[in-house]
């Protein structure tokens, strides 16, 4: 999504996709441009990002001779769970077999495509559609109506298809008597031994040809995943068959090796967390240990799933130390099952699901946004060689809107660490003064853009907290009020009189917050395209949230918001704790 601006008060947000039409203006005469265009042409296509053009179809037929043959049938391969529109099946039908085969086995058009695509086929592409089940009953009676002459069988090894090979040493078996004979010239005939021929090994699944791509990988997963959907299950295991089972921990406390038991369901196993730990589930006594370097016995540990280590396990442990060094080197230990007196059910650790999911998910999500900010700023720096302006651009455009999502996920992680109380604050004196003005210069941009005016008085105020938390409280306060601004209105901040135990800053709130009045501001629930991605209320839940954690408070009076936070030595950090 790309954004233009038309008048300092005006944003639009432009939507359409001109990479079809970058493609089709690209210069052919070089081997390697021809094949990128076909790879381009083919994925933007088959994957319906871009409409079936006349004008792609035909350069796609015109330099499909010129693009090697491993490269079509690679492209045509990761087409097999994208659904590609009829236009483009039929394109890719006429080519060799290799090519047709994957998408005419995967694609899915209605009756009336497939009955108008049959006559083009020849009889090796109808022999991929015969072997499929999942044809309407109107395509298979018109497969059926080009008669016996159409089953032929063909080589088709180079489609991936196994092609089996009569052995040279196999009995041939007598062809049956014809039904005219009589019952004794029938049993005249000679009886010939047969014996079946053997059963072919499968051959190796071929190496795809052609450039690594991601949807390749995905398509192999999904088909993997597939065959182990139809596989028979291993029946579930009943415990208490195997009574023990030895484990040695590494340096982390992390189980990296068991004897005795099945090792998939703890091989991996932290004994430093408590709680459910994917399919194992264990109480505080061994990370208590842990912490201690000690040794511990009798712990509880739960394993679910259909392995033999499924059930109640008591487990028992003692730290090794280097010899030379006297390093901790991890634990070796033992378990066993519980005894008819004891009760093995791990101790119920209260958590916060909710906030521990989001972390979980946030965790997942920054590293791949963080990569795409990235790779997008090497291709805008021509790191890796020139890049046309359109695309420098383009990536311009997507490094800042990674950067916009990672701050975005940085609000969920701090707002999950403040419910689950997981918020590591480093008590310090922060002058207010340099972080304002260093905010208020981030912000001149989205100032102008919105026609406001932010306006800063001296603040000589020195709070205690964590200059990281201070930094953002202010921040996200000041961006929030900023954005709601409209033309000519101002944002003022101002010191309020100190008290003995606190320092107050006032901030003016713009007009579009007066049918919030107070408290109402956290449940604002923003709608539009220019609102922000978590929202106003979001945000001053965050912030509201945030100031408890240090110490003070925000607190609404007519058409302002004032922020208290301590002074050093007046309110302990994080004596105040809030959702």
């Amino acid at each position: 999504m790309r954004e233009a601006q038309v008048a300092p008060e005006i944003r639009w947000r432009v939507r359409f996709d001109d990479t079809l039409q970058t493609v089709l203006t690209t210069d052919l005469s070089h081997a390697q441009a021809r094949q990128s265009a076909w790879r381009q042409l083919i994925d933007l296509i088959g994957r319906r990002r871009a409409s079936a053009d006349p004008r792609a179809l035909a350069l796609l037929a015109d330099i499909r001779d010129a693009v090697p043959q491993p490269i079509r049938a690679a492209s045509a391969r990761a087409l097999v769970f994208a659904n590609p529109p009829a236009e483009l099946v039929r394109l890719l039908a006429q080519d060799t077999l290799a090519v047709a085969a994957p998408v005419l086995a995967s694609a899915r058009l209605d009756a009336g495509e497939w009955t108008a695509l049959l006559p083009e086929l020849t009889p090796s592409t109808r022999s991929v559609l015969r072997n499929r089940r999942d044809l309407p009953a109107e395509v298979e009676r018109a497969l059926a109506s080009f008669g016996p002459a159409d089953m032929v069988l063909t080589d088709q090894s180079s489609a991936g298809i196994t092609v089996l090979e009569e052995p040279e040493d196999a009995v041939v078996q007598a062809p049956e008597p014809p039904l005219s004979l009589t019952p004794a010239e029938s049993a005249s005939v000679p009886a010939v031994r047969t014996e079946e021929p053997p059963a072919p090994q499968p051959e190796p699944a071929a190496i795809p040809q052609g450039p690594f791509r991601i949807v390749d990988v995905v398509a192999r997963i999904n088909a993997f995943q597939r065959q182990a959907e139809n596989r028979p299950r291993k029946p579930a295991f009943v415990p208490g068959v195997v009574t023990n089972f030895r484990f040695e921990t590494d340096s982390h406390g992390v189980l990296c090796r068991v004897e005795g038991v099945e090792r998939g369901p703890l091989i991996g196993l932290p004994l430093s967390r408590t709680g459910a730990l994917g399919l194992a589930e264990l109480d505080s006594v061994a990370s208590g240990a842990f912490r201690r370097r000690a040794a511990f016995s009798n712990a509880r540990l739960r394993v679910g799933g259909s392995s033999d280590a499924n059930g109640d396990w008591r487990i028992s442990g003692v730290p090794v130390f280097d010899p030379g060094s006297g390093r901790f080197t991890g634990y070796r230990g033992s378990a066993r099952r519980p005894r008819p007196d004891e009760h093995a059910e791990p101790v119920q650790v209260a958590r916060n699901s909710t906030a521990d999911t989001l972390r979980q998910l946030v965790h997942e999500l920054r590293t791949p946004a963080g990569a795409i900010s990235s790779f997008a700023e090497m291709i805008e720096a021509e790191m890796l060689g020139p890049v046309p302006p359109v695309y420098r651009a383009q990536a311009g455009v997507i490094r800042q809107e990674a950067r916009d999502l990672l701050g975005v996920i940085d609000d969920l992680d701090l707002a999950a660490r403040i419910e689950e109380d997981a918020l590591d604050l480093r008590p310090d004196a922060v002058a207010l003064a340099p972080l304002l003005a260093e905010i208020a210069g981030d912000l001149a941009a989205l100032a102008e853009l919105r026609g406001a005016a932010l306006v800063i008085e001296q603040a000589a105020s020195i709070v205690r907290g964590d200059r990281r938390a201070v930094e953002r409280l202010l921040a996200r306060l000041l961006t929030t009020l900023v954005s709601a601004a409209t033309r000519g209105e101002t944002i003022q901040v101002e010191p309020l009189d100190a008290g003995a135990e606190a320092a107050r800053l006032s901030f003016s709130l713009p007009a579009a917050f007066d049918a919030y009045p107070g408290d109402a501001l956290f449940a604002i629930d923003d709608e539009g395209e220019e609102a922000a991605l978590l929202g106003t209320g979001f945000a001053m839940r965050l912030v509201r949230n945030l100031a408890r954690e240090l110490g003070g408070a925000l607190l609404f009076e007519r058409n302002r918001v004032i922020l208290q936070l301590p002074v050093p030595e007046a309110v302990p950090l994080g004596q105040a704790h809030g959702g």
